[in-house]
């Protein structure tokens, strides 16, 4: 599909953390850093993301915090609020799943580094997926990214080859 897209090119826009930011919510990220580990890391994080819901560096500092933490539940969330604004901004109306070729040139045109926050994001998601157990939603994922990055720039089809041992091997215990 994407024959000639380059997901490793960022285009002029920079990248997520280019974003301009609040100085008090840049703050809250550094002080959540410094304290990881202790109970006031999240507090800030959350601090940080009532002060600016759509920013993407704290979605990522957000996202990190919790699946370091092991909470996949949690990630996974913050995983879809990612997808729910980087969609938003790329003006995807269906999300990740309405990603056809012309939505893709669409959204390369508006933003390049932007898709490839986006195609990642959902990458990340997947593997929360992987580790929760939820194959079927997984593989709907990462079939999306392999379907629009036909060189396997983002690594999924080592994902897409786990997921299918991992099916074939339910289907071989039920048939015993």
């Amino acid at each position: 599909m994407a024959e000639g897209l380059d997901l490793l090119e960022l285009g002029e826009d920079g990248l997520y953390f280019d974003e301009p930011c609040l100085q008090e919510v840049e703050a809250l990220i550094a002080q959540a850093a410094h304290d990881y580990g202790h109970v006031t890391a999240e507090q800030y994080l959350l601090r940080a993301y009532f002060l600016a819901p759509e920013q993407l560096s704290v979605l990522v500092a957000l996202y990190r915090y919790y699946f370091y933490q092991h909470r996949m539940e949690d990630a996974l969330i913050v995983a879809e609020r990612a997808l729910d604004v980087t969609a938003r901004r790329l003006n995807l109306v269906g999300g990740w799943r309405s990603i056809g070729h012309v939505a893709l040139g669409e959204a390369v045109m508006r933003s390049m580094g932007l898709l490839r926050f986006h195609l990642l994001a959902l990458k990340g998601s997947a593997v929360i997926l992987l580790r929760l157990g939820r194959l079927d939603e997984a593989r709907l994922r990462l079939a999306k990214i392999a379907e629009i990055d036909e060189r396997d720039v983002l690594a999924v089809a080592p994902l897409l080859a786990v997921i299918a041992t991992r099916q074939a091997q339910e289907t071989e215990e039920v048939s015993l």
